[in-house]
């Protein structure tokens, strides 16, 4: 969480170079300034690289939905369309994904793209471009001319308000061409926000390297409660190569074993504490870090709806940034034949051709993260500029990179490679060429070595073992999903999709309802993950894959239902490791509640699934709350405490109560977890609900002895005081007057240009504040940060409901909305209704499409 505060305050060096920028937006000339970036969505618009004619019909949100005669021309007129709404986060999403960051924002960046560099996401995505099927790289290579169509009518700040500031950052910036590769690095940061356990894996060493028992460590990574909270899938085997299961509720068995890799040396240890703090500079490409990212999705059978088909709902739980990181959009061919197969509405990824999460005429898919454990950190040993496996040298791959710094110096330095991937930390000793502080190497004593850190040096390293290093064909299967017509096509396209490993929930217009979890799953040698690995032990080295049909998969359960909410995905008798390190299941018990009380009452409709997105019950209150009743407070403290005795649990924006349990929990896992230093302080949500109600029958645990003295039930009574001391001082001395929207809030944050402390900057980037209901790890899930305060940091970055028997009475909403220009009257016009848990229709048909529309563009190809 440090790592979160340091990265984006390193941003506010960068916005006081706006200022001139900002007295050209406000004077007279500003408006013109701002207004000249906005799309032309209305009229007829020539453009090159068509070969037919394409219509973009846009709603009353802006909304663009897109017909044309060939899916070729359909991908250009999405990559024109994208570029026109969202340019400015395409560009730098792509020079973050190049490590090329500093060429736009200076030397105070050289650090973030060293690492990138170092990783070689867009390396790996030049590869993966070969791989593709035919049809894919021509869509990709349609996306892109469609994009470069737009750059050709543009410039400068033509573009956007934020190109008018990188005209002062960064005057000898260039725009370049939109590739291919451009797209396919986008992959590369959607699954590395999405990787899984890394920082847990850190955690975990650098807690026991700062002197806490390793017992107490584990105590802080409990095992899945599977009795509790069942797996999404239970009860399966492996028959003839293929995984088969039941939804069950599994065995209960303990999953939480520690592995048996040797713990590093206490000064190797620190040097994966620097290769974690290094990485929390990286952007996160969906929106701000948080523990608080994951997803929910579920699917109905037909038996339990109104309409007699399946419903499905999903809604992906990421950063809270402005624009959102979705874009709400249409793809349609004018004809739907084996040539032209595309008919598909849906949130896609501005940068990236096709739909990601959606429905076609046949069927409805939505993702959540499946959360498996597939980035491993391998501790080397290095003797000669080679790494030692087995007591034997292997020689380390090399190569050179230089990355360019706006107003600075070009910054060269050496990238070295084990067997198991790149060495981040080697990161450290091309920064302190930039004098940037690093500690010197580690000798192979596990010392600090005499000399300065160098590539060459000998001693300690850390390397990254991780998927998506790999190139792979996540891109086949995006266009494989929009295109599928069943369940058995659908799984075809959902084997292409490597990285990052998802939950697939599916229906279809035939009343089917199934799961499929894709991706590339490591299969470990010895060890579980939990921990750094011995690099020089090849008994720790992957093993493999898991096969495809090895992957969980069900098909219309008994139970008329499926939910996904990232929690363990498979019993413990499941025949793979996938990981430890699941979500707790609270959301996923939840939603089951939920629904269970649905389909007794029958008849559901997506106004029902719109309303289950929208609980905000504190599950992980339920187990505290009691106790807070019987500590011992007066004052102020007890009489905000009584707002606990009748609460029904609800988070609602307007709750009293929510406000003071939330100001309790987090003082509370400030005392109780103090050892833990605010570098590694646990989260607020499923992970410390868990941790907690264990620790509350254990009153003698020496968790209870750090903030107060008396046990538990003083630490409670501490909590509560502090909370209410500091509530008084914030919202007033009333505790019924207190509300939690009024600490709650959200403000949708510009990720590169929002967080720079400057009052007029962050006004003209970023959205406007809205209080928000729910919490970490509720339903709706708004999730904060305990050590930065009650502010929105994750949301559902959107929400969808789909009905297979009325396609054109789907809803949706997203987090802001399509356009990304500053003052553009759709930029935000969706927020107040998302946080209002309200949904716009998604019309589907063209009939409903071209009802809807308020504006028509009509794109020609040249004369």
């Amino acid at each position: 969480m440090a790592g979160t505060r340091t990265r984006f305050r390193r941003w506010s060096l960068v916005a006081l170079s706006v200022v001139a920028v900002l007295a050209v937006a406000v004077a007279g000339t500003g408006f013109w300034a701002v207004q000249r970036a906005f799309p032309e969505v209305a009229g007829e618009i020539e453009l090159p690289a068509l070969e037919g004619e394409a219509t973009v019909y846009r709603d009353a949100h802006g909304i663009p939905q897109i017909y044309a005669d060939t899916p070729e021309d359909l991908f250009r007129a999405q990559g024109f369309v994208d570029a026109q709404d969202r340019f400015w986060q395409m560009h730098f999403n792509r020079m973050t994904t190049a490590g090329r960051l500093a060429e736009l924002f200076g030397e105070q960046q050289v650090e973030t793209d060293v690492y990138l560099r170092t990783m070689g996401w867009r390396r790996v995505a030049e590869r993966e471009y070969k791989l593709l099927q035919p049809d894919t790289r021509a869509y990709l290579d349609a996306y892109s001319e469609g994009v470069n169509a737009y750059l050709d009518r543009r410039d400068g700040g033509e573009l956007g308000l934020e190109f008018a500031v990188l005209g002062v950052l960064a005057p000898d910036h260039e725009v370049q061409k939109w590739t291919p590769v451009d797209s396919l690095a986008w992959l590369k940061a959607m699954a590395w926000d999405l990787r899984g356990n890394m920082q847990h894996e850190t955690e975990r060493a650098a807690l026991l390297a700062s002197g806490i028992e390793r017992e107490r460590v584990e105590e802080l990574y409990p095992p899945y409660p599977e009795e509790e909270h069942p797996p999404i899938v239970g009860g399966g085997e492996i028959r003839n190569g293929r995984f088969h299961a039941d939804l069950g509720t599994g065995t209960g068995t303990d999953t939480g074993g520690t592995g048996d890799a040797a713990l590093p040396p206490q000064r190797a240890a620190e040097m994966l504490a620097e290769v974690d703090a290094g990485l929390e500079r990286i952007p996160p490409m969906l929106g701000p870090d948080s523990p608080g990212l994951g997803s929910n999705s579920w699917v109905v059978s037909g038996e339990h709806t109104e309409s007699g088909l399946p419903l499905l709902a999903n809604d992906p739980h990421l950063g809270a940034q402005m624009p959102s990181v979705w874009h709400q959009t249409g793809l349609h061919c004018t004809e739907v034949t084996a040539e032209c197969p595309f008919d598909v509405t849906g949130f896609g990824f501005a940068g990236l051709p096709g739909v990601v999460i959606g429905h076609n005429a046949d069927i409805a898919w939505g993702f959540t993260n499946l959360g498996p454990d597939v980035a491993d950190l391998y501790l080397e040993r290095i003797e000669g500029g080679a790494a030692i496996v087995d007591g034997e040298p292997e020689p380390l791959t090399t190569r050179e990179e230089t990355v360019s710094v706006a107003g600075g110096e070009d910054v060269t330095f050496t990238v070295r490679s084990t067997r198991h991937g790149p060495l981040l930390s080697d990161a450290r000793a091309g920064l302190e060429l930039r004098e940037i502080g690093a500690h010197p190497p580690v000798g192979t004593d596990g010392e600090p070595a005499d000399r300065p850190a160098e590539a060459s040096g000998d001693g300690y390293g850390v390397a990254l073992s991780w998927t998506a290093l790999e190139p792979g064909t996540t891109a086949d299967s995006i266009f494989e999903l929009n295109a599928a017509d069943d369940f058995a096509s659908f799984r075809e396209a959902a084997r292409a999709f490597e990285v990052p490993a998802q939950n697939l929930v599916y229906a279809d217009t035939e009343g089917n309802i199934a799961y499929q979890a894709p991706g590339t799953i490591p299969v470990r040698g010895k060890g579980d993950g939990r921990w750094p690995a011995p690099g020089w032990d090849s008994d720790y080295d992957w093993q493999g894959t898991v096969p495809f049909d090895e992957l969980p998969v069900v098909q219309n359960p008994e139970s008329g239902y499926i939910v996904t909410a990232n929690q363990a995905a498979v019993g413990t008798d499941y025949a793979h490791l996938l990981t430890h390190d699941w979500a707790y299941g609270y959301r996923s018990a939840r939603i089951g509640t939920l629904l269970d009380e649905a389909v007794e009452r029958g008849g559901l409709t997506t106004a029902d699934m719109a309303d289950i997105q929208m609980d905000n019950e504190n599950s992980g209150a339920r187990a505290v709350v009691p106790h807070l009743l019987d500590a011992d407070v007066s004052g102020t403290a007890a009489r905000a405490r009584d707002l606990l005795a009748d609460w029904d649990f609800q988070q609602d924006a307007d709750s009293a109560a929510a406000a003071f349990y939330n100001a309790v929990w987090a003082h509370l896992l400030d005392v109780v977890f103090d050892e833990l230093g605010p570098d590694h302080a646990i989260d607020a949500g499923s992970r410390s609900w868990l941790v907690v109600d264990r620790l509350l029958d254990e009153p003698g645990s020496p968790w209870w002895e750090g903030g107060a003295e008396g046990g538990r039930d003083a630490v409670l009574a501490e909590a509560m005081q502090r909370a209410a001391d500091e509530l008084t001082e914030r919202l007033g001395g009333d505790p019924a007057e207190w509300r939690w929207g009024d600490l709650h809030t959200l403000t949708v944050t510009h990720p590169s240009l929002g967080t720079s402390g400057i009052g007029p900057v962050e006004w003209l980037f970023n959205g406007t504040p809205v209080a928000a209901s729910g919490g970490d790890s509720t339903v709706n899930a708004t999730g904060w940060e305990h050590t930065e305060g009650y502010a929105v940091t994750t949301v559902p970055s959107m929400r969808m409901a789909i009905d297979m028997g009325d396609l054109d009475a789907a809803r949706w909403i997203d987090l802001t909305g399509p356009s990304g220009h500053a003052f553009h009257p759709h930029r935000q016009d969706q927020t107040p209704l998302w946080a209002r848990g309200e949904t716009v229709p998604m019309p589907f048909t063209r009939e409903a499409v071209e009802g809807g529309a308020e504006d028509v563009l009509t794109l020609r190809p040249a004369e």
